[in-house]
């Protein structure tokens, strides 16, 4: 199937943090000099800022080898222009393949809208620490994200959904500026008709088509639900959000330490070189990118 440009085409620091996860960052820069020979395998336009790039891994073995987990990141290599940090959007259970949702935004990433199925590129890691989904188990899951954020957020869509059996009630919150802006929505049914999962999507500036729910994502806590004496959040987006949203579920009663939020936005050269992600004496590249809600409040200008 070509997956490219149409949505009709598609029917698809040295310590642990506590997310429970992977070592950080630090530990994994052994690895960092391991390239996956890869090519471009499809492209969905998503809008006129956002395409989806699928990218298997050449060799099978390494194809077999290769696996990550929601929240982690790679670094996507475009001989003679660069490489950038990118959150995985895929599912964590298929081997060799992921997808990286990619914003034309710089240099790097103005040449990869140019490019073509089966222009080679190169991936690094994955790296970072990640969502830590088992620790959700038997509980309810809220899963937030604004704008781009639903990019890194859509891989633990995946794993609940693949392992629905494993919580109890799921809701998938969704905002952006405008309609236009919506990322993923040729998949907005699929998640709807799965049992136990709740989509609810808002904007704050609806144009003349748009029918649903206008407001800040904030809003959306009118409308759910749920026994928070048992309750994970997630929250994606610009970090701007993260403090309204996370004082939102506190004011619910769910912990800091059961909200986890990923400052994947700041990273630049993904090596702990550039300081561009430094948040007081902690680089986002290195530590994370995913943090308890606990440490991120405890950290100096990250939000």
């Amino acid at each position: 199937m070509d997956l490219s440009l149409k949505y009709q085409d598609v029917l698809s620091d040295n310590k642990k943090i506590k997310t429970g996860g992977r070592l950080n960052r630090k530990t994994d820069l052994g690895n960092f000099e391991k390239t996956y020979k890869s090519e471009i395998t499809g492209i969905i336009e998503l809008t006129p800022l956002e395409k989806l790039f699928q990218i298997q891994i050449i060799d099978q073995d390494e194809r077999e080898r290769f696996s990550f987990k929601p929240g982690q990141f790679l670094m996507l290599e475009v001989p003679g222009f660069g490489e950038i940090p990118l959150s995985i959007s895929s599912s964590p259970s298929r081997r060799g393949v992921v997808e990286l949702c990619i914003r034309k935004q710089g240099r790097v990433t103005k040449f990869l809208h140019k490019m073509q199925r089966g222009a080679s590129v190169g991936i690094k890691g994955p790296f970072g620490t990640h969502f830590p989904m088992e620790k959700f188990a038997n509980a309810n899951v809220l899963l937030i994200a604004g704008g781009l954020g639903l990019a890194a957020l859509r891989s633990a869509i995946y794993y609940v959904e693949e392992n629905r059996n494993m919580f109890k009630d799921i809701f998938i919150m969704y905002g952006t500026n405008d309609p236009n802006q919506m990322l993923f929505t040729y998949q907005y049914e699929t998640w709807k008709k799965t049992d136990g999962i709740k989509l609810f999507t808002i904007v704050q500036n609806p144009d003349k088509k748009w029918s649903g729910r206008v407001g800040l994502i904030t809003d959306l806590f009118n409308e759910i639900v749920i026994d928070t004496s048992n309750t994970h959040a997630i929250v994606c987006g610009p970090p701007v959000m993260f403090k309204f949203v996370c004082n939102k579920l506190n004011d619910l009663g769910i912990p800091m330490e059961n909200m986890f939020v990923s400052l994947e936005r700041r990273m630049h050269c993904g090596m702990g070189k550039c300081c561009r992600c430094n948040v007081g004496s902690t680089y986002t590249c290195l530590s994370g990118p995913v943090f308890d809600y606990w440490t991120v409040m405890n950290l100096k200008e990250a939000i």
